[in-house]
């Protein structure tokens, strides 16, 4: 049995009845009523159906199919059925739309008798539904497959069509759907669609930046009809956003695309490393047109050292090649080599550079603009040079350059830096004459100006006519007085400001505290400097309690504590000599890794003006130690002598003069001070159970100071009662067989000896120089010297060079017995002095 299908044509549809089906598909019905007759066209003769029309029910198509060369028709039935299409096309029934047209073997022909105002009418309510952009896929997808493009061009080329495509379009990107756009964008490149039109291309270039989908920046930016600029402007867009990767992506994707070198490409990805702080590779991109042989133009050069201006002899090599090739600068070429010097603080250079524009000028080839102006008032400027400064500004006048708000900005600061507020504010009300507008930038350097001349109500008062948006404008100057105008600023102040201001606030935290809570009612959030001056202004007010609670503040509010805060904190804690609460704090930012700067360390080896135990003494030595590791250099010779104090302290019970000492001292000083306070620290971290110092490389007054610095370690660790279980060893140094002895030896022998008997009354036994001629000393380097002797000694055992001559140990032994009488005396001593301290004279005497 043969299965047949029916269609069931509403009135809405067609105006006219449909023609009868063939005999094989048409359908019996049990209704005893047959419709009356109508003249109807003839049937289409069938035919099998088409694999792109079958279904899963294998279903026979809706109308046969027929060729118009053998069927000849008339003109009123090919119109019937185009009629009966557009219909079905208005209901959006595309689905019947496109049964229809399958069986037309002419579909091109066929499309042109198609309405195009039901077919846009069908397309918009497509567009309009639930599932508009999967159905609209789906509908252009039919008409391409049917190769009836034309017939939906016209319909998508209607206004309120391309206006409801823009409108989904900007929904799904607003809803993230970036790649949803793209494709429905690479369906209609095939139908002429002005897509362009319908969605700004930097709106879907921003939504692909936003994903970080370069890969759909470049397939948008293929279909454009700029592609270069579309190439360009996504490239851009990512290097705003510091993706350079994606950059670099969408850029070699532009080269294969475009087909061709563009130079617009290549200036625009070196900005974009400008903008990412990649100058490096910038250079690289370069180097890759020098490798095609392609010589940049112009602008690509400009870029190029604008990017790497902060390498002045780069940027001198780049502009010295752009000349050789013939490449004629032009006046921004000028002002970045203006800006490198600047930036290289090369006053010299830049002088030599402006003089060429200004002769440039004259001849006409060049004409200067506010920028090379403004440049050289900046660099003046950075060299506190406010009156050659004032001779630029002459100059822009007097060729008829406007000054701008950044040359006002330069200006004023030139004199605020040399401490002429006055001066500023005639600049400043000038700028208002002028007509400029300030900006925060310019106030907040008045602010300042105020701040470091301290003239804190003058800021203060500043302060409220900025909040009130107003300035007074007048013929004289603000501190002279007379007519004022006032004029409209339409800005507020920034974060920056407030911080200026809370500076102005001295020892007062309350005002400081208030500051901060007017940041945040105006929409303002705190930074590091902010909360970091706070704790300066708790401090200097002696409230280090406060001070260091703001770390914890910062860190609840969100704002982590950087390295200026916890210094901030440990210069209170150290002028209030809170010393042990100052290390804690150094404590904490290793445990947050926060790296300390050279300010931190130099305020905790400054804390203390004298040590008082070895702890004290360890604990500097320790943050003397990570400062060097950091790659700081530290100032040696404060930390060497608060040290030397210190060791020369055990012998002061003898009653000695240590002033000569002390001047010996500072004369005999001539190695590196690192290698002795490397020496001292590498000995005081050692065990007391069995001791070896090591005084190679050192000075006598050097080595003085490290074996007093052992003996003053072995003295604080004795316990009464204990004794000592060995012989202390010191080595003097290192000698080949057959070699002289190094004079110095022999003095730092002789200074030690005099020291440990003479002074100390030790007893020191000279062990000679002859030890087995198997053991090879292997000098080490300074910094990491080997104090314990029986390291050493191993140390020599397993260097096996035969090439190197036996070498004999030069040592000094103290014997552990003379160590225990000696801090037996010490300890009574001690006790007689706590005794004359605590009862009176008379009492002791009797």
């Amino acid at each position: 049995m043969r299965s047949t299908t029916t269609l069931t044509i509403t009135a809405s549809s067609v105006s006219t009845p449909p023609p009868p089906l063939p005999k094989h598909t048409r359908t019996t019905t049990t209704s005893p009523k047959r419709p009356p007759k109508q003249s109807k066209p003839p049937p289409l003769p069938s035919r099998s159906p088409s694999p792109s029309s079958s279904t899963k029910s294998h279903r026979p198509p809706l109308l046969s199919t027929f060729r118009w060369g053998e069927h000849r028709k008339s003109h009123n039935q090919i119109n019937y059925y185009a009629e009966l299409a557009s219909k079905l096309a208005e209901d959006a029934r595309f689905e019947e739309f496109f049964m229809i047209v399958e069986t037309i073997a002419s579909g091109a022909e066929f499309s042109a008798l198609l309405n195009v105002e039901l077919v846009s009418k069908g397309v918009l309510s497509v567009i309009e539904s639930d599932e508009g952009f999967q159905r609209l896929n789906r509908v252009l997808t039919g008409f391409q497959k049917l190769g009836i493009n034309g017939a939906l061009e016209v319909s998508l080329s209607d206004r309120s069509v391309v206006d409801a495509i823009g409108r989904e379009c900007r929904r799904n990107l607003e809803r993230g759907g970036v790649d949803e756009v793209v494709d429905l964008m690479e369906t209609l490149s095939g139908f002429a669609f002005a897509f362009e039109e319908a969605v700004e291309p930097i709106d879907v270039i921003r939504n692909c930046v936003n994903k970080r989908n370069p890969q759909a920046a470049i397939r948008y930016a293929g279909l454009c009809t700029r592609s270069d600029e579309a190439f360009c402007t996504a490239i851009l867009e990512f290097g705003k956003r510091g993706d350079m990767a994606s950059a670099l992506t969408v850029f070699e994707a532009s080269k294969h695309k475009l087909g061709c070198v563009n130079m617009y490409a290549y200036r625009t990805i070196i900005d974009v490393c400008g903008l990412c702080h990649d100058h490096l590779q910038s250079r690289s991109i370069y180097e890759e047109l020098n490798a095609e042989k392609v010589n940049p133009n112009l602008y690509v050069f400009n870029s190029l050292m604008n990017v790497n201006a902060c390498d002045l002899s780069y940027t001198m090599n780049i502009y010295k090649h752009m000349q050789n090739l013939g490449i004629a600068p032009d006046i921004s070429s000028y002002n970045i080599l203006l800006k490198s010097c600047s930036l290289a603080a090369r006053l010299d250079l830049a002088q030599e550079i402006y003089k060429e524009v200004e002769y440039l000028e004259s001849i006409g080839s060049l004409k200067l603009d506010v920028f090379t102006y403004s440049t050289m008032i900046k660099v003046f400027t950075d060299e506190r040079m406010w009156q050659m400064a004032l001779g630029i500004k002459d100059k822009m006048l007097e060729t008829g350059v406007t000054p701008n708000i950044v040359t006002w900005s330069s200006l004023i600061r030139a004199c605020a830096k040399s401490g002429l507020v006055d001066q500023a504010f005639v600049l400043f009300e000038e700028m208002l004459l002028a007509g400029c507008v300030p900006n925060s930038q310019c106030c907040n350097v008045l602010l300042h100006a105020c701040v470091k001349a301290l003239q804190y109500d003058r800021a203060f008062r500043l302060f409220q006519n900025w909040k009130n948006n107003s300035f007074q404008k007048t013929n004289r100057s603000l501190t002279l007085g007379g007519s004022h105008i006032a004029i409209n600023v339409p800005f507020k102040p920034t974060v920056s400001t407030y911080n200026v201001l809370m500076k102005a606030c001295g020892t007062d935290h309350f005002l400081a505290k208030a500051l901060m809570d007017e940041m945040e009612t105006v929409g303002l959030s705190p930074n590091h400097i902010s909360w970091s001056t706070l704790i300066g202004v708790y401090g200097g007010s002696g409230d280090v309690k406060r001070a260091v609670q703001v770390l914890k503040t910062m860190r609840e509010s969100g704002v982590p504590p950087d390295v200026v805060a916890y210094t901030a904190a440990i210069k209170v804690c150290v002028k209030q000599r809170e010393l042990n609460l100052a290390f804690s704090l150094f404590a904490d930012m290793k445990k947050y890794q926060i790296q300390p700067n050279m300010v931190t360390y130099n305020t905790l080896l400054r804390a203390r003006t004298r040590y008082g135990s070895l702890i004290e003494v360890q604990q500097c030595l320790s943050i003397y130690q990570d400062m060097r590791k950091s790659g700081f250099k530290p100032n040696d010779y404060y930390l060497k002598e608060l040290i030397e104090e210190w060791c020369e302290g055990i012998i002061q019970d003898n009653h000695q003069s240590l002033g000569d000492l002390k001047s010996t001292s500072r004369r005999d000083l001539g190695g590196p001070h690192s290698l002795l306070l490397e020496k001292v620290a590498s000995h005081l971290q050692k065990s007391t159970q069995s001791i070896a110092v090591d005084l190679r490389g050192l000075t006598k007054v050097e080595a003085r100071i490290v074996v007093l610095a052992v003996l003053r370690m072995i003295k604080e660790n004795y316990h009464p009662g204990k004794f000592m279980r060995d012989d202390m060893f010191i080595i003097l140094g290192v000698q080949e067989v057959g070699t002289a002895v190094d004079k110095n030896e022999f003095d730092v022998k002789d200074a030690i000896i005099k020291l440990l008997k003479d002074n100390l009354g030790l007893e020191v036994l000279s062990l000679g120089p002859k030890i087995p001629t198997e053991i090879r000393i292997n000098v080490k380097n300074p910094f990491n010297s080997q104090p314990d002797l029986h390291e050493t000694l191993e140390g020599t055992k397993s260097s096996n060079s035969p090439t190197r001559r036996p070498a004999v140990l030069h040592r000094l032994k103290v014997t552990r017995r003379s160590l225990y009488h000696w801090l037996q005396k010490k300890v009574q001593s001690e006790n007689r002095r706590l005794v004359t301290h605590s009862y009176p004279q008379y009492f002791v005497d009797s």
